[in-house]
């Protein structure tokens, strides 16, 4: 079974959780994530399946959108709801104020992750280093926010729609438009409604996965990935050539000319993926840097 499964991950258990149950039901242990929820949040988790799995790093990177509930007046050390309380001073700002800390977090900018995250200083979980009460120190990586919508402000909390790169924290966003408004605020509430290609529409509840067979009638086939890079058809020596890694010639797949794009799929003539390939050593070659037969 090759392809992506979509499961709308309900609140309570970690993406680790819904991939070990998948596998349990499959009984396929080639299966990952790509893009981790926390235990909090809900929605959209695709799940690499078989031969999917070796594209599962491109579709970890694509642009990701959520709503979410963001409480003011209260910080937390994990900076969303299930932390442990850091301040409460029941301050609330203007509906004003918090369009403007919007704004503000809106654009291209490097954003610090959480301490209790789940990367790694000096080969540990910073989670872990912070549960330990030791000192947690990550650097700020660049993101991106294209849309930080304020779609409701009443009782002190903020739902906000949020259009943003991968990589983003949003228990972060929470924290820092606390400390722009200055009442401090924490994330109280998550869910994504897209990741990349996919969206709730094609997502699936766990309680409905009952059998493989139901996992198979969801399942985004492998020929379906990545449909927004270009692509081309192979002749039957560049499948071959192709199969076996080697670089193709113009003459090998069609339409033929220069392949500037970082990424090309090659497909066979029925259609199948066949590799994803980069820019050859030669004017027009390709290489197959990812193949997936």
């Amino acid at each position: 079974m090759d392809g992506v499964l979509v499961v709308d991950k309900p609140q309570g258990p970690t993406s680790h959780d819904v991939v070990a149950a998948v596998r349990r039901l499959l009984g396929e242990r080639r299966i990952g994530h790509t893009g981790t929820l926390d235990p909090l949040a809900t929605g959209v988790l695709p799940l690499a399946i078989g031969r999917a799995t070796r594209v599962a790093r491109f579709l970890a990177g694509s642009d990701k959108e959520y709503e979410g509930t963001i409480r003011f007046g209260l910080t937390t050390d994990s900076y969303d709801i299930t932390g442990n309380e850091t301040s409460r001073t029941g301050a609330v700002p203007s509906r004003d104020e918090v369009v403007r800390a919007l704004g503000a977090l809106t654009g291209k900018y490097a954003q610090a992750p959480p301490a209790f995250s789940a990367k790694k200083v000096g080969g540990r979980r910073a989670y872990a280093m912070a549960r330990d009460e030791q000192a947690v120190t990550l650097a700020a990586a660049p993101v991106r926010v294209d849309r930080a919508e304020l779609l409701a402000f009443e009782n002190g909390r903020a739902h906000v729609a949020l259009t943003c790169s991968a990589g983003f924290y949003v228990r972060s966003f929470a924290h820092a438009l606390g400390e722009i408004v200055g009442t401090g605020a924490c994330l109280e509430a998550l869910r994504r409604t897209r990741a990349g290609e996919f969206t709730l529409e094609t997502a699936v509840r766990l309680e409905e996965l009952t059998d493989a067979r139901r996992v198979a009638e969801r399942l985004v086939p492998l020929d379906a990935l990545l449909g927004t890079w270009p692509a081309v058809t192979l002749t039957d020596r560049g499948r071959e050539r192709a199969a076996h890694g080697r670089e193709l010639e113009p003459g090998d797949y069609a339409p033929a000319g220069r392949r500037d794009a970082p990424w090309t799929r090659m497909l066979d003539a029925q259609g199948a993926l066949v590799a994803l390939a980069t820019p050859g050593t030669r004017a027009g070659s390709l290489h197959p840097a990812v193949v997936l037969i």
